[in-house]
This record gives structure tokens, sequence and C-alpha cells, in this order.
């Protein structure tokens, strides 16, 4: 991934609090309930990231996603991709994850992912609103792609293709 794909003058904020989450950044410190989430919903989750995206595997232990949180915890302080875990307002339970990513397309200044573990699907229009809002009203991107959800997976792939 590239680095820097933000202004280096940009304060990338740790925590982000709303009425219903808060966000923080995805560390293995997480593991035990990101874990719990994702495996709680791995059926519904495999398809994020793309149509061939096989993650969260059913096999995946706890190490394994001990281990990805360390590399989202590197990415994040070397500026290369941001992600989030989303907890509950008493921060005691993971309802899912945010992920702010370069954009592999030149039509947009980043891509973002995001997910709801399964028993908190009401939730999961909710976070998207935030999510923009938040993006659009603090981050420093004027073009913000949410691949699968406002952009098809069709259309996704064509512009990351030309």
């Amino acid at each position: 991934m590239p680095t820097n794909f933000i202004d280096d003058s940009f304060v990338v904020p740790k925590i982000w609090v709303t009425e219903h989450f808060h966000l923080t950044m995805l560390e293995d410190a997480l593991a035990r309930i990101d874990y719990e989430a994702v495996m709680s919903s791995q059926k519904r989750l495999q398809g994020t990231f793309g149509l061939d995206s096989g993650w969260p595997k059913a096999t995946m232990t706890l190490q394994q996603n001990t281990e990805d949180l360390k590399n989202h915890k590197l990415e994040f302080e070397a500026r290369e991709a941001f992600a989030y875990s989303v907890l509950n307002p008493s921060k005691s339970k993971c309802l899912g994850c945010v992920y702010i990513d370069p954009s592999q397309s030149a039509e947009y200044d980043c891509e973002v992912y995001l997910w709801v573990r399964d028993d908190s699907l009401a939730l999961e229009q909710a976070l998207y609103e935030s999510i923009l809002l938040w993006l659009n009203n603090d981050w420093p991107f004027a073009r913000i792609a949410f691949p699968g959800r406002c952009i098809s997976w069709l259309a996704w792939t064509k512009a990351i293709m030309s």
C-alpha cells in the first residue's frame, strides 16, 4: 500500500465517539472481542472486501486474528490505512469494524469498508451514515468510495482497472 495517502499535517483520530458507537484504532488488544464478532458473523462477512474475498475463513484462529490486528495497528501507525473497531458505547462489545484505505482507483481519494456483526445488523445503516458524515466533515477526502455498498462490485472492478 502507498504511504501517506493523506497529508502529513492531518491528525488521524485514534478514537471517535457517537451516540451509538465508540470507534477505536483496531489493534491486538481487542483481539478477543473482535474475534468473537467476526466469527459470530463469519458466513455473512465473506465478500465484505470483494466478491472473491474469502475473509474470514471458518478455520481462522484467535492467533491468526491477533496477527491481523497487529498488522492493522502497524498500518495505522505508518499512516498507510486506518482500521477501527466499532464498539458499543460501554466498550464491552465489538459491533463491527471500519476500514479506510487508499483508493485503488484514481477516481477516488479513499475506499471504505465497514461491517456490523449479525446480532447488530439494525445498526448498520446508522454506522454507514455516521461514517460518511465523519469522513466528509472531519477527514481530508473529497471523493470517498464504498465498494460493494454505494458502488457495485462490477463498477468498482472497472474503476480500478481503468
